[in-house]
Order: structure tokens, then C-alpha cells, then sequence
């Protein structure tokens, strides 16, 4: 998927709800803090430069957890509450795209670039960025402007820093243009295309890095 052309993009703020600052999942890596700064620049950015926003809310129902419907965690942080958006929708799965009129909305406005942020990483970010992807979509993620939590289970344990690092590479390897908030706004200021990726040039760099390593006498 090759972009020869302006891109005719939208933001998708995913998530952004008190469940990942104040409940039971605050966001770890990178602070929650910092990424919601980032969430409300490339909110500003957007708008500034005429991209529309759409607004994620996740759903459970109301004796869920998390993301309880009508809970406080259950609601969209300040951050995306106070400013303004284009379209707003809630969802029961992890994509933004299922179950959701996200798809229909894109293509009615002309969208070619789904701009990725909001929480988690990992989970809704990753499977709406590889939704879009197989949709044929460009699709750009702003690594600050998202964010992980640690997990322990059979399968073992991993870091929020670890997890946030590792799928942030694993997007750039194909999925989408893995940028800072600050990168992503000067190239809508500018017109310029991020740099994006390919699984066998990624994995070349890799060998070569590990090839690199001095050997342990």
C-alpha cells in the first residue's frame, strides 16, 4: 500500500475514558499523565487543521467491572470531553470498526488515513489499526498518545514498557507510520508523509543487529 497522494485523514481518539487515569486499568507506559497530554495536542492539531475527530467510548454493561455503562470510569475523560469532535461511538469489542458505523462514516467522508491513539496499545489500538489495515487504509499511530498496562498470566509476565515497545515495533513492520505526537503534527503542518515499513526490511535491520553483537568469550 503505497500513499502518492495528500492524505484525506481522520483521528480516532480511542477510549479515552476515566477506566485507564482513576480505575481499575491506569494506564502504566508511558505515564498516563504524558499520554493524555499528547491525546489532547494531537486533538488540537487536528482541529486547527481541519482533520475531523472521532470519539471511542468502550461499553460494558453496567454490572461489568470496567467500563461499566453510566460509571464513572465508564466515561470519557476530561481531556476528550472538553473538546470538540466530529462523531462519537461506543462499542462492545476491541476494534473500533466492529459492530460500529466507523467504516460507513470513513467512506462517506473520504477518509484514506485513520490517525490511531487513546488506549490500550496493545489491545483496542492494535486490532482497530490491523482492522483498517486489512481494510485498506493507510493507518498512523502515535506512539505517546497511547499507552499499556503490565500483565501476568500462564503464558508469563511482561511489563507495560515491554508491551508498548514491542507492539510499537510491530506496527512500524507494516501496520502503520509509528510516530510521536510531535512528528505526527509537523507533518500535518507541513505536508509531508511519515515513514512507514515492511516486515522483511525490519527483519533484515534485526539480524544485522544481532550479527552486530560481540560474542560472549
Amino acid at each position: 500500500m503505497t500513499q502518492t497522494q495528500t492524505p484525506r485523514r481522520a483521528l480516532v481518539v480511542i477510549d479515552v475514558q476515566n477506566e485507564y487515569e482513576t480505575g481499575g486499568l491506569r494506564i502504566e507506559y508511558p505515564p498516563v499523565g504524558d499520554s493524555l497530554q499528547n491525546i489532547g495536542k494531537a486533538m488540537d492539531a487536528a482541529r486547527a487543521t481541519g482533520i475531523p475527530v472521532i470519539a471511542v467510548q468502550q461499553t460494558s454493561p453496567a454490572d461489568a467491572p470496567l467500563f461499566a455503562n453510566g460509571s464513572h470510569g465508564w466515561q470519557l475523560h476530561e481531556v476528550v470531553a472538553s473538546r470538540p469532535h466530529d462523531h462519537h461511538l461506543r462499542k462492545l469489542l476491541p476494534s473500533a470498526f466492529a459492530g460500529t458505523d466507523l467504516g460507513d462514516w470513513l467512506k462517506q467522508h473520504g477518509i484514506d488515513t485513520l490517525t490511531v491513539v487513546g488506549y490500550m496499545t496493545h489491545n483496542c489500538n492494535d486490532t482497530t489499526i490491523k482492522h483498517a489495515f486489512d481494510m485498506g487504509l493507510q493507518v498512523e499511530f502515535l506512539m505517546d498518545a497511547s499507552g499499556s498496562v503490565s500483565y501476568a498470566n500462564r503464558a508469563g509476565f511482561a511489563t507495560a514498557e515491554e508491551i508498548h515497545r514491542v507492539f510499537t515495533v510491530v506496527e512500524q513492520s507494516r501496520f502503520a507510520a509509528v510516530l510521536t505526537t510531535d512528528e505526527w503534527i509537523d507533518c500535518i503542518t507541513h505536508g509531508t508523509l511519515p515513514e512507514r515499513d515492511n516486515i522483511h526490511a525490519s527483519h533484515q535491520r534485526a539480524l544485522a543487529r544481532l550479527q552486530a553483537r560481540p560474542v560472549a568469550a
